[in-house]
């Protein structure tokens, strides 16, 4: 069973390898010192950055001394889910949505004991091809994380990585007593007809993507 008190406080990294060089990406994960990369991807390989194929980071992660784990019940590109379609609509974007309605099925659950697993032995980044993880399942995933007491960091480029804050891209999440994480829709109170509306305070609309980005790619 989920739950928020049962794991100790232990960072976990993310990552996106885009189109970087294998001396690129093994510098930015040894900025970090991280020693296992967790592979979320639901198809683990890249045409562009053939390096990337899961039958080929193993052995030039293991000679930089870098772990490698594929993680395939917390990959992304998941079809729609057998989950009340109210339950996670604060997500507009279709993609999203169907990984936050996967979120609440046992795969997923048994994919984070995975990833928790590893990282109470291991310095871990959970990678994935998208750099920006306001653009990729990895924030749907860092959410769960952190709503359930972990430190998530996102590399996105050498210097210092982000702290992940809950709630701070994409639809809003609310968190249940387990750890829970969904997102239901933003509800707004009906317009009050005595009262002239409040041009200066609109209410918050839930997004799918950051304020800097806001065509969210799929996940």
């Amino acid at each position: 069973m989920p739950g928020r008190a049962d794991t100790d406080r232990v960072d976990i990294w993310t990552i996106g390898h885009w189109t970087l060089t294998q001396d690129a990406f093994v510098d930015l994960l040894a900025a970090q010192r991280v020693d296992l990369v967790a592979d979320v991807r639901a198809h683990p390989g890249s045409r562009s950055s053939p390096h990337f194929h899961r039958d080929l980071m193993p052995g030039w992660l293991a000679t930089a001394g870098i772990g490698y784990a594929h993680l395939a019940d917390l990959g992304g590109r998941r079809r729609r889910q057998d989950v009340d379609p109210r339950t996670n609509a604060g997500w507009q974007n279709t993609s999203f949505k169907n990984y936050a309605d996967h979120t609440l099925q046992p795969a997923y659950e048994h994919g984070i004991r995975e990833l928790t697993a590893l990282a109470a032995e291991h310095r871990v980044a959970v990678m994935c091809a998208e750099p920006m993880p306001w653009r990729c399942h990895r924030l749907l995933v860092a959410n769960t994380l952190t709503a359930r007491g972990r430190r998530v960091l996102h590399v996105v480029g050498p210097g210092e990585p982000r702290v992940h804050e809950l709630g701070a891209w994409g639809a809003r999440p609310v968190v249940d007593a387990a750890g829970v994480v969904t997102y239901p829709p933003v509800e707004t109170d009906p317009p009050d007809d005595t009262d002239p509306p409040d041009e200066t305070d609109p209410p918050d609309e839930p997004t799918d993507a950051a304020p800097e980005d806001p065509s969210a790619d799929r996940p």
